[in-house]
């Protein structure tokens, strides 16, 4: 690809992602403010937040459980929310996958962890990881609220959780960035609901 080639690569994926976030609070306006309230409900009435996700979706439930500790703005100092992700702790993680197969390396926790009146938040592309699905499984089995962010059609997950928000797009690049964007609004609308 020559500069000019590179350049309108970069304007056409440009415009691709704005009608994507576009289509995506279209779609799920009603979903995201929803699951905003079932989320500031389980806050509110002093349960948890659990996280997992594979890969990158990892590391957005990482930054998920640290923008409901730490805050989204600076301008609304406030107190922490309790968030925690589940694929963040190696030693857990690889004793689980060694013990009881990679499959049960959140579900562990969440039978460790979860309580009734607690919430599993899954983040997956596609929906379909044995360790996600196990996860929701169990979680449903202890009386814990399910929901997912989720890519493509939402996989095998979509119809497992309680509430659903599924990104209207296959590429994980997209659905990331997507995803990150449902982040920041969801706990802007929890702190909006629970610090008005």
């Amino acid at each position: 690809m020559n500069k000019s080639e590179k350049i309108n690569y970069l304007n056409r994926v440009a415009k691709d992602s704005a009608l994507l976030r576009q289509s995506t609070v279209e779609r799920l306006g009603p979903g995201i403010l929803e699951t905003a309230d079932i989320m500031s409900g389980v806050i509110g009435s002093g349960g948890k937040v659990m996280l997992v996700g594979n890969g990158g979706m990892a590391t957005a439930a990482s930054h998920f459980a640290g923008e409901l500790i730490v805050r989204v703005r600076a301008e609304r100092n406030r107190q922490a929310l309790p968030a925690v992700a589940l694929c963040v702790d190696p030693a857990v993680m690889t004793a689980a996958a060694n013990d009881y197969g990679y499959e049960s390396v959140f579900s562990r926790q969440i039978e460790g962890l979860g309580r009734k009146g607690d919430m599993l938040m899954v983040l997956s592309v596609s929906g379909e990881s044995a360790n996600i699905v196990k996860a929701v499984q169990t979680a449903r089995e202890l009386g814990i609220i399910t929901c997912a962010i989720l890519g493509g059609n939402g996989g095998r997950v979509a119809g497992l959780v309680e509430r659903s928000l599924v990104i209207p797009e296959t590429s994980p690049m997209r659905v990331q960035e997507e995803l990150i964007f449902l982040i920041h609004l969801l706990v802007e609308m929890i702190e909006s609901d629970l610090f008005a």
